[in-house]
């Protein structure tokens, strides 16, 4: 299992980037990353993730290109372009549909699958180019590599099963290739990563020589700080390195987005009287570009200058000067053009944010009293009032280490995995997952309505037999196998239907919270043995991915499934 040519692909919500590795399995090397917005005079692990369409919803551009070619539009022409800017956290606690659709800054609806798909096609084909012009004779096409795209642990399985469909749709893998695509969860991508980093690969501020040791026992938190979502995983050293869960994954969607939507309602607030919103609708591009201005400034446990566009001056001014608007507000005042913000003010808009890793932080610690790190990656810990914060909150009972580039982590981190998945041993299971069955009818036991009779005899319908509860162990690679037989003795075929749910006990599989989530059918056409015959289930659940697969023992008849956590609108 694993490759030597990785490409790991990590779409985030706010920015995007990739890395791979073209070095045998066997050699330890850095994975190389891609370096983004030369053309705007920059040099960045990641670049924006926005696109842009033209009115027909046809692929313009990405990233910093997409960005700066919105960002020089006016007016007419700017509100006819589709833009689309941090779109992934249309995924997160949402019904994930075939048909799901999403606004652009325009406010025109388009499939988020087509937006997605786009995205993914762009990034594919820039770094087959990448690898391509730094390979002098040989051309790459998907095919040569495994691809690992990495996913919030948080979302749930629609949105991974939507991510894979829209990766199939890009060209990065072909049916009957899927298994050269590997979705990755971000914050275990961050851990594989964190693990090999020396001392001097974090951050200095973090008590000297610290390091992330790696002695069979170690427990520590990965608190992946990501634009849209926060994403938390615990997990243990193993003999040999690997990695064990210790907690079902938790975490919410107060990323970093979420002090910039408090910004951005505080400007809101300045800029009164309906002013801030005819400003939106007029010049989206501008309002973008200040945004953008300030995931910079955030970073920083310091006043904020920001300057004031001339567009939101000239709209600001039709109303009153444009000093007048920051007499009604703390935190912020007016210097001859630009925006001052405190460092106080800033700080508040951190505070939900902040809160709810917080409150997470402190249920998982009073869960595992063995934890020795907390480990802070993605983009958002690049913040220092929030490493600052965790820092005060746990620094007495944990050592909090960050890498010096949190931004590349799980990149370089989802590559490594690519090329040993088995790196995590096991994984706590999301989901109770079972299939549907019938028993003989007990009226001690199973509902009234739930009876069917069938040959003289009284059956109940719908139960739910459990295969694995929430919060188990489940293995990387470890199959579990289940046996049933036949409910008739003429029976030719069996049909196997799975359900999953977060309660740990379900009766039936209608009951509330129950959803199938796919079916499938075993051939069983030598009926000579009557009742005495037997369908073997082999179900892996500690994948990423859960995959299925049933045998009729008697004939070696097998089918397999893939299981459809995406419904139809």
């Amino acid at each position: 299992m694993g490759d030597s040519f990785v490409i790991a692909i990590d779409f985030g919500t706010t920015f995007s980037g990739y890395a791979y590795s073209m070095t045998p399995r066997e050699e330890e090397a850095d994975p190389y990353i891609k370096y983004w917005g030369e053309e705007v005079g920059k040099e960045t692990p990641k670049t924006p993730t926005c696109i842009l369409f033209n009115e027909q919803e046809e692929f313009l551009k990405f990233g910093y290109e997409a960005k700066r070619a919105y960002d020089r539009m006016r007016g007419e022409e700017a509100r006819k372009k589709l833009f689309f800017n941090c779109f992934k956290m249309s995924l997160y606690g949402k019904k994930v549909t075939s048909d799901l659709t999403i606004k652009a800054a325009n406010g025109k609806s388009v499939k988020a699958l087509k937006v997605f798909t786009e995205a993914l096609r762009y990034l594919k084909d820039d770094a087959l180019k990448t690898i391509s012009d730094h390979a002098a004779d040989r051309r790459f096409i998907a095919s040569d590599f495994t691809w690992v795209l990495t996913v919030p642990a948080i979302w749930d399985p629609a949105a991974k099963q939507f991510m894979r469909e829209a990766a199939t749709q890009a060209g990065i893998v072909t049916k009957g290739k899927e298994d050269k695509l590997v979705i990755a969860l971000e914050p275990e991508a961050a851990s594989v990563f964190c693990k090999t980093l020396p001392a001097e690969g974090f951050i200095a501020e973090n008590q000297g020589e610290d390091k992330l040791d790696q002695s069979p026992g170690t427990q520590y938190i990965v608190v992946d700080c990501g634009g849209g979502t926060i994403d938390i995983t615990v997990h243990a050293v193993l003999n040999g390195g690997k990695l064990k869960e210790l907690h079902k994954v938790s975490g919410n969607d107060m990323g970093g987005q979420t002090v910039d939507r408090k910004f951005k309602e505080f400007l809101r607030e300045i800029f009164c009287d309906g002013v801030w919103d005819e400003y939106e609708r007029k010049y989206p591009s501008d309002v973008q570009k200040m945004m953008y201005d300030f995931t910079v400034f955030k970073r920083h446990d310091d006043d904020v200058e920001i300057g004031c566009p001339y567009t939101l001056g000239r709209v600001a001014q039709e109303v009153k000067d444009v000093e007048k608007f920051f007499e009604q507000v703390q935190g912020a005042s007016w210097n001859d053009g630009s925006i001052n913000i405190s460092r106080v003010k800033l700080r508040s808009f951190f505070d939900e944010s902040l809160k709810s890793i917080t409150t997470s932080l402190t249920e998982i610690l009073k869960a595992n009293s063995n934890i020795e790190y907390i480990l802070l990656v993605g983009g958002y810990a690049e913040s220092q009032i929030l490493r600052k914060h965790i820092k005060d909150q746990f620094g007495r009972h944990c050592k909090v280490l960050c890498p010096t580039r949190p931004q590349e982590v799980i990149m370089k981190g989802a590559v490594m995995f690519g090329r040993n998945p088995e790196v995590l041993a096991s994984r706590k299971s999301a989901f109770t997952y079972g299939i549907e069955m019938r028993d003989r009818f007990d009226a001690s036991k199973h509902k009234e309505g739930k009876k069917l009779t069938h040959s003289g005899s009284d059956w109940c319908k719908d139960i739910f037999n459990k295969l694995v509860e929430i919060g188990e162990d489940v293995g990387w690679d470890e199959p579990r196998e289940y046996t049933f037989g036949p409910a008739e003795e003429k029976q030719s075929a069996m049909t196997i239907a799975f359900y999953c749910t977060e309660e740990k006990n379900p009766a039936y599989v209608d009951d509330d919270g129950v959803s199938k989530i796919g079916s499938f059918v075993v051939n069983m056409p030598n009926t000579e043995g009557g009742m005495n015959r037997q369908v073997k289930l082999e179900v892996k659940f500690g994948f990423t991915e859960m995959k299925a697969m049933a045998t009729d023992l008697d004939s070696g008849s097998t089918e397999s499934v893939e299981l459809n956590f995406i419904t139809k609108s």
